[in-house]
């Protein structure tokens, strides 16, 4: 295990490596550039002479990258050109609130997703089945954007069950710890604060987590599908065990691999994902951060800092699944 953890530590050490070399070009081969951004209308050449000057552009490349390594290393990513803040401040308002929305649709996707498979393996060809392949073709073909404004005109404006958009409601007066409404709301035992925070959560949430409940589904109903027809199933049915023993013990845990893989995978992508959802409820998180850094402001810090902290992320789940193929399964450890 140990071998393990020491060999994906390195693997994500020379992938974040590569990603910085990516950012850092990429961002300095934009149009008008992190000067332009800065300066705005008050863009004169000696202005602008200046600002290269001090901000080390003048020098060369390989000089400024390592320069932006060393800054990265030590979490120095700059202020803000749009706000003035630091970048970090900025992360530390954005980051909670997309973590608390991708944590909430995971678990309405794997709550559901996983059961809702192995039930449509287990009955294929009637009933079950042929909902979970109808729904789960919904799921995946309607975009978010829509899916997020049509579940809002029909949940807010003609049911009012939910609220249209935010974190919270304006006016509660609730205590910032940690940043994540709902767990703070635990924390200072202010539980009207957190059980409004959830029901600000519950329609993002369940917009964001229809892609990967659809994805979810379809590979632990294939997987299972694929473990029903494996000879120790047959064998433990043959020895006459109990069919809740053979569903555990030889069915659900030997199909559950390919779906922690896809667990991992989609829990990545939600980061991506949360841009449009995110919009559409006014939930500023790291995808409002991206919008707003890309649309009309230009804020290269707070960009290339959300690029490494959402490929760290994605990196640091999938390496944690990894390490969850020796629980699942014993021979991953001999291996």
């Amino acid at each position: 295990m140990l071998r393990v953890i020491v060999r994906r530590l390195l693997q994500l050490a020379v992938t974040l490596f590569a990603l910085s070399i990516l950012v850092f070009v990429w961002l300095r081969s934009l149009p008008g550039g992190p000067v332009d951004a800065m300066l705005g209308d008050r863009a004169t050449p000696e202005r602008r002479a200046l600002l290269v000057k001090a901000l080390g552009y003048d020098q060369p490349i390989l000089v400024q990258y390592w320069r932006f390594l060393q800054r990265t290393l030590v979490g120095d990513f700059g202020a803000s050109t749009r706000s003035g803040d630091s970048v970090l401040s900025v992360l530390g308002r954005a980051f909670p609130a997309t973590i608390e929305l991708t944590v909430a649709a995971m678990i309405i996707a794997v709550g559901l997703g996983v059961p809702l498979g192995y039930l449509a393996a287990r009955y294929r060809g009637r009933m079950p089945d042929n909902l979970s392949v109808v729904g789960t073709l919904v799921g995946i073909s309607i975009p978010i954007f829509f899916l997020g404004y049509l579940l809002k005109d029909v949940f807010t404006q003609h049911l009012h069950w939910f609220p249209p958009s935010g974190r919270i409601s304006i006016g509660m007066d609730n205590t910032h710890v940690t940043g994540f409404f709902v767990l703070d709301g635990i924390l200072t035992r202010e539980w009207d604060a957190s059980a409004d925070a959830i029901w600000h959560l519950i329609l993002p949430a369940a917009t964001l987590a229809t892609i990967p409940l659809a994805v979810i589904v379809r590979i632990t109903r294939a997987s299972v599908l694929d473990v029903l027809n494996e000879d120790y199933v047959r064998t433990a049915e043959a020895k006459g065990l109990r069919a809740k023993v053979v569903r555990q013990r030889h069915v659900l845990r030997n199909a559950l691999l390919p779906v922690v893989t896809t667990i991992g995978l989609q829990t990545g992508a939600l980061l991506a994902g949360a841009v449009l959802t995110e919009k559409v409820f006014n939930w500023g998180g790291l995808g409002t951060e991206i919008t707003n850094s890309i649309s009309g402001s230009r804020d290269y810090p707070v960009l290339q800092a959300v690029l490494m902290l959402a490929a760290i992320v994605f990196i640091v789940v999938n390496l944690l699944v990894d390490l969850s193929y020796a629980v699942i399964d014993p021979r991953v450890r001999v291996r």
